[in-house]
């Protein structure tokens, strides 16, 4: 049987982040073969674009393939997250289990519209206005009031060279109006998926909780923290990833 150690882990990161945001993260994680990607529109993918999550799935495939990746563990956070269940939910062969934090399974199709008219308001002020004005109002949204003056200014500054086009691209193709309800397939999968929400982010930790009441099958674990934990609390988010790797049986 080949090493738990050896199967490496892929991570996602969220809207206006990058592949660096789980450095330190990855830091905290000795031995383990780490693979942080940057989405299409972000990072050194600003130039990609991808319509939806089909082709979303299609160009993590295709990231995996360039690097030789056959069997992996995923994880995602918020839409790096979503990317990843939808991904999941192809059933790609080399997958061996996944792990989101405080991501949303999807919406029932009545609530979906309003969710596209809602991002593509985002989405045209990304396109059209400064970016900075844009990310002030951006961390002032309910999601993000754990966050402090000091942090919304340090999450502020480090988003400035992200592309609002391309931003604004990645927002309208991904939105949460156009991704698949996923709940009913988190019912039925035999994947082990462990989903972390952060007890303050009161919205995605209400979902995850609903998800366990309805029957879905995901170990849910909680960190006293808010919605982007991975960043907050480096530390112990990469203790749950070390439990999460360490648990999860191989089903090689």
């Amino acid at each position: 049987m080949e090493a738990r150690e050896q199967v490496p882990l892929v991570l996602l990161h969220g809207l206006l982040g990058d592949g660096h945001d789980w450095l330190q993260v990855i830091d905290a994680l000795p031995g383990c073969e780490c693979h942080a990607l940057d989405l299409p529109g972000h990072g050194h993918n600003q130039p990609l674009r991808v319509s939806g999550f089909e082709e979303a799935h299609q160009w993590l495939c295709g990231e995996l393939r360039a690097r030789g990746i056959v069997r992996y563990r995923l994880a995602g956070y918020s839409l790096g997250g979503r990317l990843a269940l939808y991904h999941a939910s192809q059933s790609p062969a080399g997958l061996q289990a996944l792990l989101l934090e405080n991501c949303h399974p999807g919406l029932a199709a009545a609530e979906r519209p309003a969710r596209i008219a809602h991002d593509q308001g985002w989405a045209s002020r990304f396109e059209c206005e400064p970016l900075a004005e844009v990310l002030a109002d951006w961390y002032r949204q309910p999601v993000f009031a754990d966050l402090d003056a000091a942090e919304r200014a340090r999450q502020l500054a480090r988003r400035l060279g992200n592309d609002g086009k391309a931003v604004a691209a990645m927002l309208r193709a991904t939105s949460l109006g156009k991704q698949p309800d996923l709940a009913p397939w988190l019912r039925n999968t035999r994947l082990p998926v462990s989903w972390i929400s952060g007890t303050t982010d009161q919205k995605f930790h209400a979902l995850a909780c609903q998800l366990v009441e309805q029957g879905c099958n995901i170990n849910h674990l909680t960190l006293d923290g808010g919605h982007n934990l991975h960043a907050s609390q480096p530390e112990r988010f990469a203790a749950c990833l070390r439990e999460w790797l360490a648990s999860d049986a191989d089903p090689a």
